[in-house]
């Protein structure tokens, strides 16, 4: 199989390398719209050559785009116009949108809309990792709207990685995004904000700095150019659980003026429950 992967930062990069490491691909081909990506990718050997966007397409088996999100329904629609027995994939976090713009696409069968669930807070062909989406889940979706030997593919190709998968509506996926992934970016981003305008001296975040404060606020360093396409693309969920969240920091900070012990007590127990959904 000929693979083509657009767009090689963080994730498109690590596809690359398991589509290499698990034999899934012969030849891996390249497309970045910033030369210097394009070419530390192929120093890498994240990829075996780089070439221009629509003969990459052409000589491809596979077509994956890992690009921001807002460019991917555009650029899905263009390699649809191109493609005729070429299989091509997203790995977008968000998917109401892609699905309503590809929806009555002459070629919509030959696309397969998925997302898996991984990510670092780093970016660009350097952050590729090795073995990253393994035991991972990855999200596909309207998988029925694809055709039967272009989703035996695809799965076939996320299973040898060691992906399960699940399946949901994009609407579905999306409000779930929301609750899981894109509030936690938010609240390191605040978080991020918060302590860098209340403690002036650098020097003491270093040195107070924990494991928890570490772990929390670690999503902070990523990049907003992936970022900001997610949250505005998802805005409407987005908001809705950010609502929520403000509001339940809004009870936990009236109890504290309270002194109100038993309050957190029992909105701490609450919240201990999470170890039933993450061990």
């Amino acid at each position: 199989m000929i693979a083509t992967i657009i767009g090689l930062g963080l994730i498109g990069g690590s596809f690359a390398l398991a589509l290499k490491d698990q034999g899934l691909a012969d030849r891996v081909i390249g497309v970045d719209r910033d030369p210097a990506h394009a070419a530390k990718a192929l120093e890498l050997g994240l990829v075996d050559e780089l070439l221009p966007l629509d003969a990459a397409v052409d000589a491809s088996d596979l077509v994956v785009l890992a690009i921001p999100v807002n460019a991917i329904p555009l650029q899905a629609v263009k390699i649809l116009n191109r493609v005729d027995r070429q299989v091509v994939m997203d790995m977008g976090s968000t998917k109401e949108e892609l699905c309503e713009v590809i929806s009555q696409h002459a070629r919509r069968g030959r696309f397969v809309a998925t997302h898996p669930m991984w990510g670092t807070e780093y970016s660009g062909p350097e952050a590729a990792v090795r073995g990253a989406f393994t035991g991972r889940s990855v999200v596909i979706c309207q998988g029925d709207r694809s055709d039967p030997d272009a989703l035996a593919q695809v799965e076939e190709i996320y299973s040898r990685i060691g992906m399960p998968i699940l399946r949901m509506e994009p609407e579905e996926h999306d409000l779930h995004a929301a609750y899981v992934s894109h509030i936690s970016q938010i609240t390191s981003y605040a978080l991020a904000l918060t302590v860098l305008e209340k403690e002036r001296e650098e020097e003491a975040i270093f040195a107070l700095a924990g494991g928890g404060f570490e772990s929390t606020v670690r999503l902070a360093k990523s990049s907003g150019e992936m970022w900001i396409p997610i949250l505005l693309k998802n805005k409407y969920n987005v908001l809705d659980v950010l609502r929520e969240h403000i509001h339940q920091l809004q009870i936990m900070r009236h109890m504290i003026e309270r002194d109100d012990a038993e309050g957190l007590q029992s909105a701490i127990r609450k919240a201990n429950s999470i170890r039933r959904i993450i061990h």
